[in-house]
This record gives C-alpha cells, sequence and structure tokens, in this order.
C-alpha cells in the first residue's frame, strides 16, 4: 500500500468518524415533544385506527408512526406500571385495542377514570403490536 492511499483511508475513517458523532449528537439532543401544549396532528376514534392497522400495517404506519394522535374511546381497561398509568381503549372487534401510556403528570388523573367510560386521549403514535401504542399520553376529557 503506498502512503497516499494510506493517508486517504485514514482521512476517510476521519470523516465517516466525525459525520456519525454529529449525526448521533443531532439525535441526542433532539427537543422533546410537549403532548400536552401540542394540537393533534389526527383526531379519530379508536376503531378506526386499529382497523388501519390490521388492514395494512405499512400504510399505517407511514400514516400514523410518530404522529400526535387524539383517540376517542371507551375505556376497556385501566391499570398502573411503575407509577406510569395506562388506559386501554377497547374497540368492537375483540382483537385489539389502543394502548395510551400515560405522561408522568397525568398518571393522577387515572383515579378518576372508570371502565366503560368514554374518554378523549392525546398522545404520540409508536407502532402496533396485537394493540396501537401510544406514549407520552395526556387526558384531553
Amino acid at each position: 500500500m503506498t502512503r497516499r492511499t494510506r493517508v486517504l483511508m485514514i482521512i476517510s475513517i476521519l470523516v465517516i468518524a466525525l459525520v456519525a458523532v454529529f449525526i448521533y449528537l443531532v439525535v441526542y439532543n433532539k427537543p422533546h415533544v410537549d403532548v400536552s401544549k401540542s394540537s393533534a396532528d389526527i383526531s379519530l376514534v379508536s376503531n378506526t385506527i386499529v382497523e388501519d392497522f390490521e388492514k395494512d400495517e405499512n400504510q399505517a404506519n407511514a400514516k400514523y408512526l410518530e404522529q400526535i394522535i387524539q383517540v376517542t374511546g371507551t375505556i376497556s381497561e385501566l391499570s398502573t406500571e411503575n407509577d406510569k398509568g395506562i388506559v386501554v381503549l377497547g374497540t368492537s372487534d375483540s382483537f385489539g385495542s389502543v394502548m395510551c401510556h400515560l405522561s408522568s403528570k397525568e398518571s393522577q388523573k387515572i383515579k378518576t377514570l372508570k371502565n366503560g367510560q368514554q374518554v378523549t386521549i392525546k398522545g404520540i403514535c409508536t407502532g402496533y403490536l396485537m394493540d396501537v401504542i401510544l406514549v407520552k399520553c395526556v387526558i384531553v376529557n
């Protein structure tokens, strides 16, 4: 290997390392979205979003993933894990539901909710694993 080839390889490796560090810092320092102060990108009922994911998950991911979604539905289950509330909005179809992971501040409000109650919740859609998952959720009403 000639000296020139070695120098080019070293420069290439340094450039790639600098680009990787830059991308890491940009992603790591990305500001967090405050769902309570943000307006919803999409508003719908729980049946609609579950049906969309069941029909075509790839198309639904393109439409809903990382979007602020406002979902209205009937509470089928309430639970708490690690001091964070989880509200499950049932659908007319028994197979899927919308699982809403409440933010820390909103988790105290879970005591005011009851199974069978109609509720509107806003959160960020992170995908579908038999249930549609919303995180950083806030209770709208």
